[in-house]
């Protein structure tokens, strides 16, 4: 309830955040520094929405309640992401540009990624290396794997968890053509999770993942 909570209202104080800066057009058209304000917004909600969950119904150690850890052995998930960026993901889209080769192109599955490197220059490259590489890898695996899927793992199976969450990890994206991706990509964090006990190598892997994803449209 807490993740649900959290997530509508983070988009409605985002959506709040983008009339404020008068940006209320399509959202390939957002200035790298808004989307970074309007990020903001999104991810302290996330943060906020942990911490409340870690008093309310955890240990209020949201070290502990949530796996918050970081091993050196963990920096072995950079390469697991890079590999799952430019082998696995690739296997998966094989297939289906067969079937769907109108649908599934690689000039579909970047656009996302390309119209923010367009929208990027100078300062604000670095600002979107900050986002897509950092910010969102802790944060997205703050939220999903670790309050999302680490308490459902308390109380359900495990693997009909793992496959859950990265289902929903992938719908929430809102891009349908990178849902084979993202939801992939998504069992391997999940997996990842569940298998260490801590968030550090799903971190890792993430960190890996966006910046292969990142450099390759650069």
């Amino acid at each position: 309830m807490t993740f649900v909570g959290a997530w509508v209202g983070a988009q409605l104080l985002t959506a709040i955040t983008l009339v404020i800066f008068g940006e209320t057009g399509e959202p390939s058209t957002i200035p790298i520094g808004v989307l970074a304000v309007a990020l903001t917004v999104t991810w302290s909600a996330y943060v906020a929405a942990m911490w409340f969950a870690s008093e309310r119904a955890g240990t209020a150690d949201p070290i502990a309640d949530f796996g918050i850890v970081v091993v050196p052995r963990d920096l072995i998930g950079l390469g697991i992401g890079v590999l799952a960026q430019l082998v696995v993901v690739r296997l998966v889209y094989l297939p289906l540009e067969g079937i769907w080769p109108k649908t599934f192109t690689d000039d579909e599955l970047q656009r996302n990624a390309e119209d923010l490197v367009d929208r990027a220059g100078g300062i604000t490259t670095l600002l979107l290396f900050v986002i897509v590489v950092i910010g969102a890898p802790i944060v997205e695996e703050l939220f999903y794997r670790g309050l999302l899927q680490r308490s459902l793992l308390a109380r359900f199976d495990d693997t009909l968890v793992v496959v859950g969450v990265a289902a929903v990890f992938a719908i929430v994206h809102f891009r349908p053509v990178e849902y084979p991706g993202l939801f992939v990509f998504g069992l391997i964090v999940g997996a990842a999770a569940k298998l260490t006990g801590r968030l550090g190598m799903p971190i890792a892997i993430h960190v890996g993942f966006n910046a292969t994803g990142l450099v390759l449209v650069l």
